[in-house]
């Protein structure tokens, strides 16, 4: 059984590096902003302060809604100098035209490494079967701002599905509704292990995960499993669809564009850490991949390279992002 579990040892040598380096007059190098506290992106984030402390790098940590803000916050919000997004996302943006905000943040931001796979949680009541059941239930569908909203809008657009009600709210509420009934199910994109599913459902709320095996889907999206036993309460594999998530970057000059740098370097010589230490979906992360119409940040290629010569939270107000998806997939 696959579990994720905060270190209470790890959290507190994280405290002693964090006194330790302001003690030195360490300033706050560097912020990325994740996502709910309860979810897998700010979990990696935590996995990646703990390892960049060792390398006099202090990250701060930000919450969000999701990869809708994130996006948007990158381009916009001081001190976010990096951001976890999701790539059908970075696909959306990419693809619109008639935005001039949106056509700046396209000439701004930039890639830093592609990471995991998040796999696409249908979760709901035990008469709810599939997906195309949702026609006749009342389904959470994400917080606006989330990548969870953004995907699910998608995935709902390319099957033709048209749930009884569409209800965007963000996972915690959603799950209590869909514990009291007020709601049939939800969705939550996220990389597994995800913490709020392990943590806070049990067997006796007879709740399951239900498959998303629509061939339409898989003209956008990747196909995943769910594996059996990943949550307490779950017997059998789940077939579902996936996403990556990656790491982008504000296009900075100067002292940032080095920073950002360093921290490239510091995780990509570092994965094998990540992966003995931190949340089980770093086993997955390949960062010498490649996300279709966005290039890596000249900074984090010119660390890489060099090395490798070498060797041999606040509201952000309007989001022209979310409104363009608000706007196109009505």
């Amino acid at each position: 059984m696959c579990h994720y579990r905060t270190d209470v040892l790890k959290t507190s040598i994280l405290i002693v590096f964090s006194f330790v380096f302001i003690a030195n007059g360490l300033a706050a190098d560097l912020g990325i902003i994740t996502g709910d506290r309860n979810g897998t992106d700010y979990q990696a984030g935590l996995n990646l302060r703990y390892l960049l402390l060792q390398d006099h790098i202090d990250l701060k940590i930000y919450t969000s809604r999701g990869s809708v803000d994130n996006v948007y916050a990158v381009y916009k919000k001081p001190y976010t100098h990096i951001g976890i997004v999701q790539t059908d996302l970075l696909a959306f943006v990419a693809r619109i035209e008639t935005n001039a905000t949106i056509d700046r943040m396209k000439d701004k931001l930039k890639l830093v490494f592609p990471l995991y796979d998040k796999e696409i949680h249908l979760l709901g009541r035990q008469y709810v079967n599939k997906a195309e059941d949702l026609i006749r239930y009342n389904v959470a569908i994400g917080a606006e701002g989330s990548g969870t909203y953004l995907t699910v809008k998608l995935l709902l657009a390319a099957t033709g599905i048209r749930p009884g009600k569409m209800v965007p709210i963000g996972n915690q509420e959603a799950l209590t509704e869909l514990k009291a009934g007020n709601i049939d199910a939800m969705f939550l994109v996220d990389g597994y292990p995800i913490k709020l599913l392990q943590e806070k459902i049990i067997q006796e709320d007879e709740l399951h995960l239900i498959p998303i095996v629509n061939p339409t889907i898989f003209q956008f999206y990747h196909r995943g499993t769910i594996p059996a036993g990943t949550y307490a309460w779950q017997q059998s594999a789940v077939h579902t669809a996936t996403v990556k998530a990656a790491l982008i970057a504000y296009d900075f000059k100067g002292s940032a564009c080095e920073s950002i740098g360093r921290f490239a370097r510091t995780i990509y010589d570092n994965l094998g850490w990540l992966r003995a230490n931190g949340h089980p979906k770093w086993h997955s992360v390949q960062f010498d991949l490649e996300i279709d119409g966005w290039q890596q940040y000249g900074c984090v290629q010119r660390h890489l390279h060099a090395k490798a010569s070498q060797t041999h939270k606040p509201s952000i107000g309007f989001n022209p992002v979310l409104a363009e998806i608000k706007r196109l997939l009505k």
